[in-house]
This record gives C-alpha cells, sequence and structure tokens, in this order.
C-alpha cells in the first residue's frame, strides 16, 4: 500500500485554498479549448470566493480573486481575464530595508539601545524625570557590562563611560542610584546552595535511620 504525504505533493501557492482548489486550476490549465477553459477559471473564481467571503467586504475583491488564480496556476494559465495578468515579480518582491542608523557602535556590550536612550536622556530638563531615566541607563549598563564581561565592574567605570557616550552631558547627581550586581542579576547560587544542604540533611536522616535499625 501506498501513501499520498502533503509533503510528496506539489507545493500550493495559496494554501488557504486547499488542495482541492490547486488541483481545479491544474486541470484547467490541461483543458485545451480556450472557451471552456475560460468558463472552468470562471467556476474555479466562484468557488474561491465561496471560500474566503470575507474578502468580500475589500473593494477590490473580484480582482484579488483573479490575481490569486494566477498565483495559483503560477503564472501560466492562458485565459481571457477581465483584469491584467499581475507580474510574478509583484508577490515576490523584497522588503523595503529597515534604515538603521549607520556608524560603529563605541561599546559593543552596552549596545544601540543605550546609546539612544542616553541621546533622549540628554534632551530632557533637569529633574526627576532625567535622573530616573539616568538611574535606568546606568544601570542597565552595568548589567550589560557583568553579563558581557563575565566580571565585576567598579561604579567609577560605568560612570565614565555614561559620560563618554553622553559627551559629559548627564551626570551622576543625588538622585541616581547605582544597584549592586545581586540587585541586577538573579540569584541562582543560593538556590543551588539550598539543594545541596538539603541533600546534606537528608543524607544525615538516612544514616541515622540506619543507625537505628541496626
Amino acid at each position: 500500500m501506498t501513501y499520498d504525504y502533503n509533503t510528496q505533493r506539489k507545493r500550493m501557492a495559496l494554501p488557504e485554498y486547499g488542495r482541492n482548489v490547486q488541483k481545479m486550476v491544474d486541470h484547467v490549465k490541461s483543458i485545451e479549448d480556450r472557451d471552456e477553459r475560460n468558463r472552468a477559471a470562471k467556476t474555479v473564481i466562484q468557488i474561491m470566493g465561496n471560500l474566503n467571503p470575507h474578502l468580500r467586504d475589500e473593494g477590490d475583491f473580484k480582482h484579488k480573486l483573479w490575481d490569486h488564480l494566477a498565483l495559483i496556476a503560477d503564472f501560466d494559465l492562458d485565459i481571457d481575464s477581465p483584469y491584467p495578468i499581475p507580474e510574478r515579480t509583484k508577490f515576490v518582491e523584497k522588503p523595503n530595508q529597515i534604515p538603521y542608523k549607520q556608524g560603529d557602535i563605541r561599546f559593543l556590550h552596552y549596545g544601540r539601545i543605550i546609546e539612544l536612550m542616553i541621546d533622549a536622556a540628554i534632551e530632557i530638563k533637569d529633574g526627576e524625570e532625567k535622573e530616573y531615566l539616568t538611574t535606568l541607563i546606568v544601570n542597565q549598563m552595568k548589567k550589560a557590562y557583568v553579563t558581557w564581561n563575565r566580571s565585576q565592574v567598579a561604579d567609577e567605570v560605568i560612570i565614565g563611560d555614561l559620560k563618554i557616550l553622553s559627551r559629559g552631558r548627564l551626570k551622576i547627581t543625588d538622585g541616581v542610584k547605582i544597584l549592586e550586581i545581586k540587585e541586577l542579576l538573579p540569584q541562582t547560587k543560593k538556590k543551588s546552595q539550598g539543594k545541596l544542604h538539603g541533600k546534606q540533611q537528608n543524607k544525615q536522616y538516612n544514616k541515622k535511620k540506619g543507625h537505628i535499625r541496626h
């Protein structure tokens, strides 16, 4: 017995219409008589419209169906379409390139986001809001530094880097609090120690239990 797996079948251009519509379109392409082929194509369009009633709310509903028919037929269907046959390139256009800011990042371990945050903080007037944002920035810098370099870092290093990145325009005022590393990073050591302590307790209990049996 042989099985017909979807992975072995022809790939569908628009899977939302289903395998049966794909087979119908393939059959229409094989019809030699042009008039009969045109009639069959219109029938397939009606079926496609019934399968996607939500498209009826769109103004170019019919036009879109005929474009989808061309796509399902791999742009190889010779019929008298009421609309211009779309070009293949219309469906395979490359996405527009996102305009990223050009230029090197001064400190890779801080990343571009920190630089953008610093630029934004510089524009804020002095006050609680600026101190709050500066606090977020320096603590994120400290966290990123330790995570990247796998080592401790003195607050003076972070303050110095902030001065460089902000071109001396962000200050560490009394309202800016730099946290300790243990406050910035999740602590897993205590958990592991707790597990070890629990194992030791179980071991001691088992020893006592064995001693009682003897």
